[in-house]
């Protein structure tokens, strides 16, 4: 649930919050996890870090099979090319090694966007959720959601 301005957090949970969606574009997930280990006792905090470290360990999971299917595509499409076309190799490498860096792109992009729109919201104090990542990081760290959907909103 998104929700402005909760009177309850104060302005170093909300700074924190922030580094903790923009430090994940040059930290990885490691900026995320400290931030995370080091602000444990603020819920709010706790709940925009570790959303920002699922985020990243998503991003290296798609990278990582994406990898995994470029390599697959190249020293598979050279086999085939050396055994079939006198050692040229085939077209199906132009192709998929481009779509692969587009993909890429676009896993960083997400990222990029994600880290933007979210610290801009917990710089606020908004208790705002990932699509599918918020609702798992409110279920570990045991927040009700009740509780942070029936705060009062300002505008």
């Amino acid at each position: 649930m998104t929700q402005l301005g909760d009177p309850s957090v104060t302005q170093e949970e909300r700074t924190m919050a922030l580094l903790a969606h923009v430090l994940q574009l040059v930290g990885w997930w490691i900026a995320p996890l400290i931030i995370f280990l080091l602000k444990r006792q603020s819920k709010f905090v706790s709940f925009h870090a570790l959303q920002a470290l699922f985020l990243q360990i998503c991003h290296v999971i798609l990278v990582f099979g994406g990898m995994l299917l470029w390599f697959v595509f190249m020293f598979g499409g050279i086999a085939m090319g050396a055994a079939g076309h006198g050692g040229q190799p085939p077209p199906l490498i132009f192709v998929a090694f481009p779509l692969l860096g587009l993909v890429f792109g676009g896993f960083w992009v997400v990222v990029l966007i994600a880290a933007i729109v979210y610290g801009i919201k917990a710089s606020r104090g908004e208790w705002a959720e990932y699509p599918v990542l918020g609702r798992i990081a409110r279920q570990i760290l045991k927040l009700d959601v009740q509780d942070v959907a029936s705060r009062p909103a300002s505008a």
